[in-house]
């Protein structure tokens, strides 16, 4: 029997001026003039295939420091802005789906698969991939159409580039299959599942035993 052909929707997750140059929290890896061309191209394939697009944006109460509705920082960039989508999504939490329509539009739309893209990797995208597998759906993660940027805190310390390779290779292990944009585009337009892999043979291959 053969397996049926995902009903995904492209989500992307505040493709927002304030991730840019002069934004109060820029994307640092992978690169964002690398990222932002894959977004986009991921969104112009799925509008030419008839696969739903999402857009969402973050918006932060009156006195936060960033995300402000009413700034330049806090709209959608202009490459968004101007594509078709077929839902807009405007939220006040990490996950898409906390106080939002977004999962009563998925189920009256039939949605199985999300496909996340955006920013940032180990929020935004993090909290709505987990949330997403826990209600029961698919999930995909577009690594080179996200990205991430450093931490410090009392914690310790960690660059960008190690937040966003150790979440993708945690989504991959149980939350979501981790595919680049243009494998992605393929499996789209042809109806392929993306597989994930699972938390035994991941933690089995870093032991030498895979």
């Amino acid at each position: 029997m053969s397996t049926p052909a995902p009903r995904r929707a492209l989500v992307v997750i505040d493709v927002q001026n304030e991730y840019f140059e002069g934004g109060g929290l820029p994307i640092e890896y992978p690169p964002i003039e690398d990222t932002l061309p894959n977004v986009t191209r991921a969104m112009d394939a799925a509008h030419a295939a008839g696969t739903p697009v999402v857009v969402v944006r973050h918006h932060a109460p009156k006195g936060a420091p960033v995300f402000q509705a009413d700034t330049h920082n806090g709209q959608l960039h202009p490459e968004i802005a101007k594509r078709p989508r077929d839902h807009l999504v405007t939220k006040a939490f990490p996950s898409v789906f906390t106080g939002t329509d977004f999962a009563d539009w998925l189920a009256r739309h039939e949605i199985d698969t999300l496909s996340v893209a955006g920013y940032m990797t180990q929020n935004c995208d993090a909290s709505t991939v987990y949330e997403a597998m826990h209600r029961g759906l698919n999930v995909e993660f577009l690594a080179d159409a996200s990205g991430a940027l450093p931490y410090e805190n009392a914690a310790g310390k960690v660059s960008a580039e190690e937040i966003h390779r150790v979440f993708s290779v945690v989504f991959h292990s149980n939350f979501a299959a981790v595919t680049t944009t243009a494998a992605w585009i393929a499996a789209m337009q042809e109806g392929q599942v993306i597989a994930k892999d699972n938390v035994v043979m991941s933690n089995r291959r870093a032991r030498g035993l895979g």
